[in-house]
């Protein structure tokens, strides 16, 4: 791990010192941050405006050790959102090899600009983990306000975080972890996609059946429009926004210029997540109530196949043997699931299974950036 990427995890407060404590609020543009939002987060942390407090120790068990060294087939990274835990998982044996204990609430996870760091958004214990991505094993962790869906701009320079709790989307400087803006944005901020050169970042907001577009080059709001009921899922794939409706079962259609939908496809109940796969030619559409997963032409955008895969079906990794690593959030499990036939394994991992990384994604990573990895077409 790089030496300026180690420094910004090390000097850090344990949160169990900082309960008390509430930070000098960052100087902002008066149209960014509303008087009067709450400032006072979960996990009994009160924190600042920029949702950081500077110190200079590590967090309580985050001193970084000597791990064993990986097993030869790669490791699975699961963050288990209701075990306050992140499962380790041997790609090979399809076992679980140990649990790595964290605050509250991990959902998901994106790679630090240069991929040598796996960071891991705790939103309910307001923390943003620091993982290596080939072991497993816990750097550090920094406070951050309600991280819970977060991703590196596609030319490394910003990340976006969305504060779902909070309603709020936040957009700091990748490279020193620094807020540079936050958005109001009511309400329940879910995922996130860019436009391919890193000028927009658009947001779902669930619980106003919008989504909401940024500028990063400006720093303001350029639209919000309505697109349909209870949006979770979105990524930009050929110069359009594909967005998974939960209420809706189908995926909107979206125009990234002015937010209007332009048509419909439908897939199944509770579609939520929508990824799509390495080489762009399948895109992934997971319906949790329905316990399906659909495949859709990644060119033409008509369906491919249906999978049925009960237990709640959510975020994907892509392995390098083709095979689909699935969430299944109803059921404290991943599903391996082989795309040729829908055939699958079961492998037990902690309770509410969320966002999944394998550490052979590095490898995309290293071939053609963060967009190779599930989330962003172009």
């Amino acid at each position: 791990m790089a030496l300026d990427n180690f420094a910004r995890f090390h000097h850090l407060p344990p949160i169990a010192i900082v309960r008390s404590q509430v930070a000098t609020p960052v100087a902002m543009p008066s149209n960014t941050l509303l008087p009067g939002r709450r400032t006072i987060l979960g996990a009994g942390v009160a924190l600042a405006a920029a949702g950081i407090i500077a110190g200079r120790a590590w967090a309580a068990g985050d001193a970084p050790a000597a791990s064993a060294a990986p097993p030869a087939g790669g490791i699975a990274i699961v963050m288990n959102s209701a075990g306050a835990s992140i499962s380790i998982v041997d790609m090979a044996s399809h076992r679980q090899i140990r649990e790595v204990p964290v605050l509250r609430e991990p959902h998901h996870w994106t790679l630090s600009p240069d991929g040598s760091e796996l960071w891991v958004g705790d939103a309910g214990g307001n923390a943003l983990f620091a993982l290596d991505p080939t072991t497993g094993t816990r750097l550090g962790h920094r406070v951050l306000a309600d991280p819970y869906q977060l991703w590196v701009s596609p030319d490394g320079r910003r990340l976006t975080v969305n504060a779902l709790r909070l309603d709020h989307v936040d957009v700091y400087d990748a490279a020193t972890l620094t807020l540079v803006n936050r958005f109001y944005a009511p309400s329940m901020p879910s995922h996130l996609t860019y436009a391919p050169d890193s000028s927009m970042v658009y947001s779902t907001l669930q619980g106003s059946d919008s989504v909401v577009a940024i500028d990063l080059t400006q720093n303001k709001v350029a639209w919000r429009a309505h697109v349909g009921p209870v949006p979770a899922g979105i990524i930009w794939h050929r110069d359009r926004l594909l967005v998974a409706l939960m209420n809706g079962n189908d995926v909107a259609v979206v125009d990234p210029t002015d937010g209007a939908v332009v048509g419909h496809i439908h897939t199944g109940e509770g579609a939520h997540i929508i990824q799509i796969s390495p080489d762009r030619r399948v895109i992934y559409v997971g319906n949790r109530v329905a316990g399906t997963l659909d495949a859709l032409d990644g060119t033409t955008l008509r369906p491919l196949a249906r999978y049925t895969l009960a237990g709640g079906p959510d975020c994907i990794a892509f392995a390098p043997d083709g095979k689909l690593w699935i969430s299944r959030r109803w059921r404290d499990s991943l599903a391996v699931m082989d795309p040729a036939d829908g055939a699958f394994d079961i492998i037990p991992v902690g309770r509410s299974p969320h966002g999944v990384f394998l550490s052979p994604m590095l490898k995309i990573f290293a071939d053609e950036g963060r967009d190779g990895l599930g989330f962003a077409s172009v």
